[in-house]
């Protein structure tokens, strides 16, 4: 089987990890998991989100976060904006990537945003547009791609419906998200290959949540399609405060460890990257949600 030779990996433990915890997250921490992280090896790393203080406070301090990051170079900084607001806001801290996201559940997107699948991708459109003649990327996400909370199984053809209005409105790349760790490989393939009717391989992704156990199988399942970029959270962290008992992105460390026992580069050391998680759990006062982290802290004594 061809399976690809080199993975990107985007941790998006900074934000998406974080902004669900609910104690406050000092800016010095979050900067800290950045340099940690980047010092690992990571070339990707969503940083914060442009949103409104009032429903995701967490994210509050996201220019003193993005103004403390000492930039390396070769590493792409991006940031989640949901609307021309939150853009304007944004690009005033110099990210490299613009991050918008969409439900391919019309009933996640109204609990979550407030609004319909298709106004969604309307506040988006002057987002893109805006991102690109300034010369930044445009990465687009769709969740609740294989389960929603409220409408059970979503079918591939909302997922594929999703990926041609980003696809129309000039987002350049598509995650498939299975937001409430529902998926099974042969579902998240068929969310996937729904992406792909839209979409060329080297610019779809997997984002998979581990509620049932299912990430990693997940990932190998993408894998299988060609699929060489994964969203993962270092040490696991994150949830979804709109799915009850829906844990997590798989964690980085785990998605590491899989990937390099099959031979495949991802330019990450995983040493590094168990410390990084460490450290920010240790600031939650928390213990790793890594299973590969507890395996290979507790070999080292």
């Amino acid at each position: 089987m061809n399976l690809p030779r080199r993975v990107k990996i985007v941790d998006v433990g900074p934000r998406d990890g974080l902004q669900n915890e609910k104690q406050p997250v000092a800016a010095e921490h979050k900067i800290a998991l950045v340099h940690a992280l980047q010092a690992a090896g990571l070339k990707e790393i969503e940083i914060t989100s442009f949103v409104s203080p009032k429903w995701v406070p967490q994210m509050a301090d996201n220019a003193e976060v993005m103004a403390g990051i000492r930039r390396q170079a070769g590493v792409r900084y991006s940031v989640l904006t949901p609307n021309m607001k939150g853009y304007e806001a944004a690009v005033l801290t110099r990210p490299d990537e613009i991050v918008v996201f969409g439900a391919a559940s019309e009933a996640f997107s109204q609990k979550n945003i407030n609004c319909s699948i298709a106004e969604s991708i309307e506040r988006f459109a002057p987002v893109t547009e805006a991102a690109r003649a300034a010369g930044l990327k445009v990465r687009g996400a769709i969740s609740c791609a294989v389960g929603c909370p409220y409408e059970g199984e979503i079918a591939p053809e909302r997922v594929e419906l999703v990926a041609r209005l980003m696809k129309e409105i000039g987002v350049q790349h598509v995650g498939v998200a299975d937001t409430i760790g529902v998926g099974t490989p042969r579902k998240v393939q068929r969310a996937l290959e729904a992406a792909l009717k839209h979409y060329p391989l080297d610019e779809v992704s997997g984002h998979y949540h581990d509620t049932y156990g299912q990430a990693l199988s997940n990932v190998y399942a993408s894998l299988e399609l060609g699929i060489a970029s994964f969203d993962t959270s270092v040490s696991g962290l994150g949830g979804c405060p709109y799915a009850k008992g829906a844990t997590g992105n798989v964690a980085t460390e785990d998605v590491v460890y899989l990937l390099h026992g099959l031979g495949i580069d991802t330019g990450i050391d995983l040493d590094a990257l168990i410390d990084a998680g460490v450290a920010i759990r240790a600031a939650l006062g928390q213990t790793t949600g890594s299973r590969v982290a507890r395996a290979m802290l507790a070999k080292r004594g």
